[in-house]
C-alpha cells in the first residue's frame, strides 16, 4: 500500500511551483510560463488517483535505475525500487523460444557482451528493423539458455563511465523474474512496486511469428496481474496492438508518442498519419477510446528553441487531460547531453545538470508521471 497522504503532495506542489518560476529565470525570456490546463481528471479504475501518486507525480524507473546501473537488469530494477520508484520499466522482446525477456531493443550488441562470444559469431546479421538496416546480433535468434550466457553492458559508456564497472555481472532477465522481483521488493520495502512493460516493434516481431502480445496477456493473467486494481501499465509505441490488447488486458494501457515520424504499424498500413496527428484533439480523443495514458517525448510538452532552451508548454497537457487521459512524458536524465542547454553544469556532456530545475518546469505542467533514469533525483523533487 501507498504511505504518505495529500495534505504532502499540497506543500510539495508548492515547493515544485517555485522552483519552476526559478526554473524559468535560468532560462531565456518567454520559456517555462504558468502551469496551462485543468487538474488531472480521475480515469476509471486506474492503480493511482489522477494526479499519479499521493506525494506527487508517479516516478517510473526507465529501464530501472539505468543512470546507475546498466539497463534493463535486475539491479537496475532493484536500484530502482530502494531508491523510491513507483513503476520499474521493462521493454519486452522475445527469444527464439517464445520467452519474454527485458532488453531495450531486438538488437543486443549494444547491451550485452555478445560480441566477445566466438560460439556466437556466426549469428551476427542484418535484418529491417522498423524500415531501416540493423547490422548486430538480435534476440530472437538465441534460445533463453543461450541468452543466459551473455552478461548485460553499459548502452552508453562515453556518457556513464561509472556504469561500465558493472560490465559482465548481470544476465538478461525474464519478464518473469522481473515481476518475481517487484513482488519480493514489495513485501519487503512494505509498499507496491508496480511494473509498466513495453511491447518493443510489435509489428516486426509478429511478422516473424513471435507476437509478443500473447505472451504479455498470458504472463498478467498467470500471476494474477490482468485486472484493473493490478499495479500495472502496458505502453507501446504503435498503435493497432493497442487496440488488440484492449480487448483482453483489464489494466491501463499507454500509447508513447515520439518526438517525430509515426508508429510503424501505420507505416507499414499505408496510413499517413503520423505522431504529430495523435497529439491533435482528434488524435488524442481516438487514443481515449482505446488507452487510459499517453507517454510523450517530453518536448510536445514543453518544447526547445534551436539553442536548446525551454519554451512556453504546449496545449498538450491541458488537451489530454479534457478527454480524460493521463501523461507519462519520458525521459528525465541528469546528464549534461539530456537537459536543456540552460540547466547544463557545463560544456561536458557526462557531466550532471540542473535535473531538478527540469523536473520543477515539467511537474508544474501538470503531468501525472515521467519515466526517469535518475528515479531518487524525482522522489527527492516531489516527495520531501
Amino acid at each position: 500500500m501507498r504511505t504518505g497522504n495529500r495534505s504532502r503532495w499540497g506543500i510539495a506542489a508548492t515547493a515544485v511551483a517555485v522552483a519552476a518560476v526559478a526554473a524559468t529565470a535560468m532560462v531565456t525570456a518567454g520559456t517555462v510560463g504558468a502551469p496551462t490546463g485543468p487538474a488531472p481528471l480521475p480515469v476509471g479504475d486506474t492503480p493511482d488517483t489522477a494526479s499519479g501518486h499521493r506525494d506527487g507525480p508517479l516516478v517510473i524507473g526507465h529501464r530501472g535505475a539505468s543512470g546507475y546501473r546498466p539497463e534493463h537488469t535486475l539491479a537496475s530494477y532493484e536500484l530502482a525500487a530502494r531508491m523510491g520508484a513507483d513503476y520499474i520499466e521493462p521493454d519486452l522482446v522475445t527469444t527464439k523460444d517464445g520467452v519474454l525477456v527485458a532488453r531495450h531493443e531486438p538488437e543486443i550488441g549494444g547491451t550485452t557482451d555478445v560480441a566477445s562470444h566466438p560460439e556466437f559469431a556466426a549469428r551476427r546479421t542484418t535484418k529491417q528493423l522498423d524500415g531501416v538496416a540493423v547490422t548486430g546480433w538480435f534476440a530472437e535468434d538465441f534460445t533463453l539458455a543461450e541468452l543466459k550466457t551473455l552478461r548485460a553492458i553499459e548502452r552508453i559508456p562515453q556518457l556513464r563511465q561509472r556504469n561500465t564497472i558493472y560490465n559482465g555481472r548481470y544476465e538478461v532477465p525474464t519478464f518473469q523474474e522481473v515481476v518475481d522481483l517487484s513482488r519480493r521488493l514489495s513485501r519487503e520495502l512494505h509498499r507496491d512496486i508496480g511494473i509498466y512493460p513495453e511491447t518493443k516493434h510489435p509489428t516486426y516481431f509478429r511478422r516473424q511469428g513471435l507476437a509478443l502480445e500473447p505472451k504479455l496477456v498470458q504472463a498478467l493473467s498467470r500471476n494474477g496481474l490482468n485486472h484493473r486494481g493490478a499495479k500495472v501499465f502496458v505502453q507501446s509505441f504503435e498503435v493497432s496492438n493497442l487496440k488488440d490488447l484492449r480487448r483482453e488486458l483489464r489494466v491501463p494501457l499507454v500509447q508513447l508518442i515520439d518526438s517525430a515520424g509515426a508508429p510503424y504499424d501505420f507505416v507499414a498500413a499505408g496510413d499517413p498519419r503520423t505522431y504529430n496527428d495523435l497529439v491533435e484533439p482528434a488524435g488524442l480523443a481516438e487514443i481515449a477510446r482505446y488507452a487510459d495514458g499517453i507517454g510523450p517525448a517530453k518536448d510536445r510538452i514543453i518544447p526547445r528553441d534551436a539553442a536548446g532552451n525551454l519554451l512556453r508548454p504546449t496545449s498538450l497537457v491541458a488537451d489530454a487531460h479534457r478527454v480524460r487521459l493521463l501523461l507519462h512524458p519520458f525521459t528525465f536524465r541528469a546528464e549534461n547531453n539530456f537537459l536543456p542547454a540552460n540547466l547544463r553544469s557545463s560544456a561536458n556532456p557526462a557531466e550532471y545538470g540542473d535535473l531538478f530545475g527540469e523536473l520543477a518546469a515539467f511537474a508544474a505542467t501538470g503531468i501525472d508521471g515521467l519515466f526517469t533514469d535518475n528515479p531518487d533525483v524525482a522522489v527527492a523533487a516531489f516527495r520531501r
